[in-house]
């Protein structure tokens, strides 16, 4: 499954303690997001999918720029392990 995986790549070590960590909750946030598009490239008029879509991102959002505010190693990390972002550089 798509979640273990992406789980099992930046959570190696400490499991069961990161689990309301910033990264955990942007991961299962980008996993959602993913799922709802999937879903709305096939039902196009599901509004109220869009809407809970809407509202992922916008929490997503708040936790990334949280996550750049106070450590932007981190930060970065994240980004290019979940390919989320489009480098400027390429």
């Amino acid at each position: 499954m798509v979640k273990n995986s992406f789980i099992s790549i930046i959570f190696q070590e400490k499991r069961e303690e990161n689990c309301g960590s910033v990264e955990f909750q942007v991961v299962r946030f980008t996993n959602k997001i993913r799922r709802l598009t999937s879903h709305l490239e096939l039902h196009r008029k599901d509004y109220l999918s869009q809407r809970g879509l809407r509202k992922i991102l916008e929490k997503r959002q708040r936790l990334l720029s949280y996550l750049s505010k106070k450590n932007r190693v981190r930060y970065k990390e994240l980004i290019i392990q979940l390919n989320i972002r489009e480098s400027k550089n390429r």
